[in-house]
């Protein structure tokens, strides 16, 4: 063999090799770069990563985002973070090829800052009485299927800056339930919940669901099933705070839970529960998607710490990938940052290894069928 294909070979084995190791250093909360993926992912040769320069980049993103600071110091802190986040989407984009990293509407936020504000999830674990779904055929399941095309999906939300995704999940989910239920698809009031779900487990402290500081989706099914119901959109509108007092008026309930249940780990059960039940409610760990523009994201590491509430409306069987990767299955997740971000809102996420746990906490909910009462 030309001793130049063996060196060649021997190069990419050796990155990838390092590279895999640089993985188990990560941190849990994917929050810093540990310095060991920070040697293996950044430039070595001093070249400037970007076309552009990073302050026309900034420009870019102030104008594309209508980012406007309050005085120059705070608008060059921003600048400071943005510069660091232009090398932590590279870094992003070096563990995770298959999608595309750059600039987002996040850009000019420190991890701790986009987690704080933008991440709600509390207390993540399953629920000790939660139900457990049962178990479904999975020999004829489709080859790819979308929620969207059905009518299930509402159009893509924005929470705004209050950490209240967990409501947006199980509102995603209550609407394609109810859908299902009565052929009608109703958008469902995720400030009931900021404002008057305060559900606890019992059983340990700090469990409560707490508006735009973070809450469970589990519990808010349990709040929903306990209130009678949620109200529509229009009736009880989306404020993105929680220092509202409960306006929720039982005479305009649009949507009632008659139960929720816990899928299993299995991917073909959760695809099984999918195509039967409608879009499920799904925890993520989200430290990819501050980055994320479009594609199939599938990074070699990801933490599996729980943080994000999201709705998973569908999968495909083969996402587009760059030329000579293998093309991948993918979970097609709705979000709740507003159609500007990812695939007009839309988030792809691979299938088959519970990427960024992804797998690790899945809710499906029936409703009642409000016609036949």
């Amino acid at each position: 063999m030309d001793n130049r294909i063996v060196f060649l070979l021997f190069a990419i084995f050796s990155l990838f090799f390092v590279g895999v190791i640089s993985a188990e250093a990560f941190s849990a909360e994917g929050s810093e770069v540990d310095p060991l993926i920070r040697q293996v992912t950044d430039r070595q040769d001093g070249a400037v990563p970007h076309l552009l320069t990073e302050e026309h980049h900034f420009s870019l993103f102030k104008k594309r985002f209508k980012k406007i600071y309050r005085s120059q110091e705070e608008h060059d802190h921003r600048f400071r973070i943005f510069k660091a986040n232009l090398k932590r989407a590279e870094r992003h984009q070096k563990l995770d090829p298959s999608a595309t990293h750059g600039v987002t509407q996040f850009s000019d936020l420190t991890p701790s800052e986009f987690r704080r504000t933008y991440l709600g999830l509390r207390r993540l674990r399953l629920p000790k009485d939660a139900n457990e779904a049962p178990v479904l055929p999975t020999d004829n399941l489709p080859e790819d299927f979308d929620w969207r095309e059905k009518g299930a999906v509402t159009p893509v939300k924005n929470q705004g800056t209050c950490g209240s995704c967990w409501s947006f999940s199980t509102t995603g989910a209550l609407e394609g339930a109810n859908f299902l239920a009565t052929g009608k698809l109703e958008s469902l009031s995720e400030q009931q919940l900021v404002d008057c779900d305060h559900e606890c487990d019992p059983e340990e402290a700090g469990s409560c669901d707490s508006g735009c500081n973070g809450g469970l989706m589990n519990s808010a099914f349990e709040y929903t099933l306990k209130a009678g119901g949620l109200m529509r959109e229009e009736d009880y509108p989306y404020t993105g705070t929680d220092r509202g007092t409960c306006k929720f008026d039982k005479s305009k309930i649009a949507a009632k839970v008659a139960n929720f249940s816990v899928v299993s780990l299995d991917e073909d059960q959760i695809a099984a529960n999918l195509v039967k039940n409608g879009p499920l409610a799904v925890a993520i760990n989200a430290v990819f998607m501050q980055t994320y523009m479009k594609g199939v994201s599938c990074p070699y590491i990801c933490s599996k710490r729980l943080d994000h509430g999201v709705l998973l409306v569908g999968y495909g069987s083969a996402g587009y990938a760059p030329v000579r990767m293998k093309e991948k299955p993918y979970w097609i997740i709705k979000n709740s940052w507003g159609e500007n971000w990812g695939e007009n809102g839309f988030y792809k996420i691979c299938r088959g290894r519970n990427i960024c746990g992804v797998d690790s906490m899945v809710s499906t909910v029936a409703a009642v069928n409000t016609n036949s009462q």
